[in-house]
């Protein structure tokens, strides 16, 4: 990877534009491709829904994957989760896998980690050979902001990796998931290990991975989260990159150069966190570089 990544950019917030970043980024993906989406909690209003999603999935070709999560809600055992993927209409257009909804997880391992040795997840992430990562780009309760290295890390983790990853390596089993909620590590600890299970997806696939960041409905709020604050942003573009340490960096960028009202909230949450840590700490692992061309189209 080169000391500065190229990210194309268009503020024309619209699923065709989508397909053409994907065509003039000129990196096409082969083999068995897992698509990594947000299937959006119940009663969350702000996620992107699959019909935005649908020309460039169909253009990749591939599968819709997800997984279970380690929370109380619609998505944390498989039977709700896959009951939710059809109320919100994912596999009306696509073949979908949530990819721990059997055992055992599979473990891959983290190359110079400080808090985690493995990343666990689905066996069924063994299944792939590439992957596009669609992130919508928000603000996160805990992670400060959600966008590609959120999507690599808690995104593609079954159950117990979320597990993992929330406690800094403490706890390894879905069933202590009720443990990490009242025993949290220290900020910093929880930011560095997303980037740690983030590397590991990212050493897995070998440079065979696109992410898309669509800036829109940037809620201070996850897509996780059942009840969420309603966007305080004003929609700001579609970003693609094979880097995803530069494409998070330039969303907040542009967050940061935004003349919008809602700009100040949303990057208190980000900074109330700590949030722009993980990009750090993913970058010194050599994830991705946070120098980056922002070029638009």
């Amino acid at each position: 990877m080169g000391s500065v990544s190229k990210v194309y950019f268009t503020n024309e917030m619209t699923p065709e534009k989508v397909v053409e970043l994907y065509d003039k980024l000129g990196k096409k993906l082969e083999g068995n491709i897992a698509i990594k989406v947000h299937s959006g909690e119940q009663g969350n209003q702000n996620f992107l829904r699959p019909e935005f999603w649908k020309p460039i999935v169909e253009r990749v070709g591939g599968t819709i994957v997800e997984c279970n999560t380690a929370y109380e809600g619609e998505r944390n055992s498989t039977e709700k989760h896959v009951r939710l993927i059809e109320r919100h209409g994912w596999n009306a257009y696509f073949k979908v896998d949530l990819m721990d909804r059997e055992g055992p997880d599979v473990e891959i391992p983290i190359r110079n980690g400080r808090h985690l040795a493995s990343d666990i997840m689905g066996k069924n992430f063994l299944n792939y050979d590439s992957m596009l990562v669609l992130s919508h780009f928000k603000g996160h309760p805990m992670g400060g902001y959600g966008g590609a290295l959120k999507q690599l890390s808690i995104g593609c983790a079954s159950t117990a990796g979320k597990v993992n990853i929330h406690s800094a390596g403490k706890y390894r089993k879905a069933e202590e998931q009720s443990v990490v909620w009242t025993d949290l590590p220290e900020q910093d600890a929880f930011l560095e290990s997303m980037a740690e299970a983030a590397s590991a997806v990212t050493d897995h696939f070998a440079g065979n991975i696109v992410y898309i960041n669509v800036m829109a409905n940037m809620s201070v709020d996850c897509d996780c989260c059942a009840v969420a604050e309603d966007p305080c942003l004003k929609d700001i573009g579609i970003l693609i990159s094979t880097d995803p340490v530069a494409i998070d960096r330039a969303c907040i960028d542009l967050v940061k150069q935004s003349t919008d009202v809602g700009r100040e909230h949303f990057m208190e949450r980000v900074t109330s966190r700590n949030g722009e840590h993980t990009i750090e700490a993913a970058a010194a692992l050599g994830i991705g570089v946070t120098e980056y061309e922002l070029i638009s189209l």
